[in-house]
C-alpha cells in the first residue's frame, strides 16, 4: 500500500498548495474593491496574516481542533504540534493524540499543512470587511486569536469528532468551519469598528464607495476559483478518482450558476449587470457548494450556486441599510452563503452519492432530520463565533484601540500605517513654486528657453 500513501500524500499537498495560492486571490480581490489610498494596507494584511495564522495554528490551534479530548475541545497534541517529529509513513501511530484524522493515512505533517491553509483562509476573510479604517497591529492580534482559539474550537466540534459531528452535522469542506467562522468574525469587527467616514450621510443615505481597480478584483476571483479546486476536492484527503472528479464538477457548476444568478439579479435590481456583483456571485456559489460538494448531484449544485448568486446581490444592500460597512462584501459572500451552503446539505444531500454519510436531504425523501442537524450547527457556531469574536474585538478596542485616527482614515492607511503608496506616481504633490514666482521669472520654469520682452535688449 506504499504507492497509495504516496499518491494520497501528493494529492493532499498539491491541493493544499492550491488553497495556499488563494491568499493571492483574496489579496487582489480585496485590493481591487478597496479605495486606492488603502491598497498597500489591504495587500499587507493579506500577506502577513498567513504568517500569523501559521504560528498560531502550529503552536496551539491544530491540537485544539484535532487533538483527542472531549466533545468541545481537543486536549492532546497541543503546543508545537506534538508528535510531528519522526512521524511514520501513516498517521496511525498517532491514534490517541490526533485520532480524528486517522481516517486518512497520509503523514501527520501533510495533514497539518492541509488543515493550516484552511485556517489561514478563515483569517483572511476578515481583512476585507474591516478595511479602510482598522489599525494594522490590532487586526493582526485579532487574527492570532481567531486562528489559535476560535477557528480550532469550531473545527473540533465538526471535523475533530466533537459534539456537532456526533449530532449528525456535515460540512465536507468548510461552508461553516471556514467561511461562516470568517464571516461571523468579520461581522463582529465591522460592527465594533463602525462605518468608514463618509460612507453614510447624516440623513442615512448610502454614499457609493467604488473599488479602485476591478481588473485586480477580476484576476483575484479567477485565482480563488482555481484555488477552490484544491479546497473542495482536496478535502477527500485521498487520491480517489471518482470522488475528486465529481467534486470538481459540482464545485465548478455552483460557481458558474452563482455567476449567472448574481448577474441576472443585479441586472434586474440595479438596471445594469454590475461586474462587482458578478464576481461576488462566483465566490458566493463556491462558498455555497463547499459544504455539500461531495453529497449532492451536479443538477443540485447548479441550483445551490444560482441561489447563492441571488442571495449575495440581495444581501449587500441589506447590510448597507443596517449601516454595516463591508467594503468588499465579505459578510454577504462568506457569512450569508456559508449559512446557505450548510443548510443546502440538509435539502439536497443524496445517500446514493456518498453512501453511509449524510443520508438523504429533505428534497430527496429524507425528512427534516438532516436539515435540523444542519440548522443546529449553524445556530451554535454563529452564537459562539460572533460572541467570542465580539469579546476579542472589544478587548482589543479598550486596550490598544482598533480604529485609526480620522485624519489618517481620510488621507489613507497606506501612508498612515505603512509609509507607502501603491501608486506613487499618482500622488498629488504640493508644488514648490507659486504662480507669482513663475510670472516674475518665467525662464526658470520652462522646458524650453523663453525670451523676455520679445527678445529685445
Amino acid at each position: 500500500m506504499e504507492w497509495k500513501v504516496a499518491a494520497d500524500t501528493l494529492w493532499v499537498l498539491i491541493t493544499a498548495m492550491l488553497v495556499f495560492w488563494m491568499n493571492a486571490g483574496f489579496a487582489t480581490v480585496e485590493a481591487g474593491f478597496q479605495a486606492q489610498k488603502n491598497c498597500v494596507n489591504i495587500l499587507s494584511k493579506n500577506f502577513v496574516v498567513f504568517a500569523i495564522a501559521s504560528i498560531a495554528y502550529w503552536w496551539v490551534g491544530f491540537g485544539l481542533q484535532f487533538g483527542d479530548g472531549n466533545g468541545w475541545v481537543g486536549m492532546q497534541g497541543l503546543f508545537s504540534l506534538r508528535g510531528a517529529d519522526n512521524s511514520p509513513a501513516t498517521g496511525d501511530a498517532y491514534k490517541g493524540v490526533y485520532s480524528s484524522l486517522s481516517w486518512t493515512g497520509v503523514p501527520l505533517l501533510a495533514k497539518f499543512f492541509f488543515q493550516l491553509v484552511f485556517c489561514g483562509t478563515a483569517a483572511t476573510i476578515v481583512s476585507g470587511a474591516v478595511g479602510g479604517r482598522i489599525k494594522y497591529f490590532s487586526f493582526l492580534v485579532f487574527s492570532f486569536f481567531l486562528c489559535a482559539l476560535v477557528y480550532p474550537i469550531v473545527g473540533h466540534w465538526i471535523w475533530g469528532g466533537g459534539w456537532l459531528a456526533k449530532a449528525g452535522f456535515w460540512d465536507f469542506a468548510g461552508s461553516t468551519v471556514v467561511h461562516s467562522v470568517g464571516g461571523w468574525g468579520a461581522l463582529a469587527g465591522a460592527l465594533l469598528l463602525g462605518p468608514r467616514f463618509g460612507k453614510y450621510s447624516p440623513t442615512g443615505s448610502i454614499m457609493p464607495t467604488p473599488g479602485h481597480n476591478l481588473s485586480l478584483a477580476t484576476i483575484g476571483t479567477f485565482i480563488l476559483w482555481l484555488g477552490w479546486f484544491g479546497f473542495n476536492p482536496g478535502s477527500t484527503m485521498a487520491a480517489d478518482p471518482s470522488a475528486i472528479a465529481r467534486i470538481c464538477v459540482t464545485t465548478n457548476s455552483a460557481a458558474i450558476a452563482g455567476i449567472l444568478g448574481a448577474t441576472l439579479t443585479s441586472w434586474i435590481t440595479l438596471g445594469k449587470p454590475d461586474l462587482g456583483m458578478t464576481l461576488n456571485g462566483c465566490l458566493a456559489g463556491l462558498v455555497g457548494i463547499t459544504a455539500p460538494c461531495a453529497f449532492v448531484s451536479v443538477e443540485s449544485s447548479l441550483i445551490i450556486g444560482f441561489i447563492a448568486g441571488v442571495l449575495v446581490v440581495l444581501a449587500v444592500p441589506i447590510f448597507d441599510r443596517l449601516r454595516i460597512d463591508d467594503p468588499v462584501g465579505a459578510t454577504s459572500v462568506h457569512l450569508v452563503n456559508g449559512i446557505w451552503g450548510t443548510l443546502a446539505v440538509g435539502l439536497f444531500a443524496q445517500d446514493s452519492i456518498m453512501p453511509n454519510t449524510t443520508g438523504n436531504g429533505l428534497f430527496f425523501g429524507g425528512g427534516t432530520k438532516l436539515l435540523a442537524a444542519q440548522a443546529t450547527g449553524v445556530f451554535a457556531v454563529g452564537v459562539f463565533t460572533f460572541v467570542t469574536c465580539a469579546i476579542v474585538w472589544a478587548l482589543i478596542k479598550v486596550t490598544m484601540g482598533i480604529r485609526v485616527a480620522l485624519h489618517e482614515e481620510i488621507s489613507g492607511l497606506d501612508v498612515g500605517e505603512h509609509g507607502n503608496s501603491a501608486y506613487p506616481e499618482f500622488v498629488i504633490r504640493k508644488p514648490s513654486y507659486s504662480y507669482a514666482s513663475i510670472v516674475a521669472r518665467p525662464a526658470e520654469y520652462s522646458e524650453t528657453p523663453v525670451s523676455v520682452n520679445g527678445g529685445k535688449k
